[in-house]
């Protein structure tokens, strides 16, 4: 597996890598791989588009303006999520603040400043002490970060995480998920343009 050192961080994020098992095979002209089996979607009646990312990830950061553009412009049909990466315990804490400020109703508060303060910034947020400094800065109750974020229910979807990362496969990020049956990313696709292109058309597929 290869490896990229992102901009600010010592933690090592995996990138596009071998084809995992439990996939189809991937043709050099295949934007998208097929997740057998499929795996359950929380999303009802909507086709169900999952991001799976790292706050520390460069090109997850990198990402993001793309993210935020297809979001104003996805079709009313699909429901977005996301949901952050744990390749190991050191990426556990950025996981937890995500789980955090989603619990606290702060996501799109902190959101893109998380990406901004690590990548722009070069802050370095990647233990409890400094996060709840950024939650703080942010205008968010200390004490109430600090309880959420020590809290069992977090702790179960930081595992959650764990677990349904391993059920789709995953091996390198960003990673896109659709409807929970299949897998694409910027490198597949051909470009973070090209990645949302892939979406919409997967979407299309899933759509009845």
């Amino acid at each position: 597996m290869r490896y990229l050192r992102p901009v600010v961080l010592s933690l090592l994020i995996p990138v596009l890598s071998l084809v995992s098992p439990g996939l189809s095979a991937q043709s050099s002209a295949e934007t998208y791989k097929e997740l057998k089996p499929a795996q359950p979607t929380r999303s009802g009646d909507k086709v169900e588009v999952l991001e799976v990312f790292f706050y520390g990830c460069v090109h997850c950061y990198n990402l993001e303006p793309f993210v935020r553009q297809w979001i104003e412009t996805k079709p009313d049909n699909v429901a977005f999520y996301r949901m952050p990466i744990v390749f190991r315990e050191d990426y556990k804490p950025l996981a937890q603040a995500f789980y955090t400020a989603e619990k606290m109703g702060v996501l799109d508060k902190v959101h893109e400043q998380l990406f901004s303060a690590i990548h722009k910034d070069r802050a370095q947020l990647f233990t409890e002490a400094p996060l709840k400094e950024f939650f703080v800065a942010q205008g968010i109750n200390g004490d109430e970060f600090t309880r959420v974020y020590n809290s069992a229910e977090i702790s179960t979807k930081v595992t959650q995480a764990e677990v349904m990362a391993r059920r789709y496969m995953i091996s390198s990020i960003p990673t896109v998920i659709v409807n929970g049956k299949y897998l694409t990313s910027p490198a597949m696709a051909g470009g973070q343009r090209e990645l949302f292109t892939v979406i919409d058309q997967l979407v299309g597929k899933e759509s009845h």
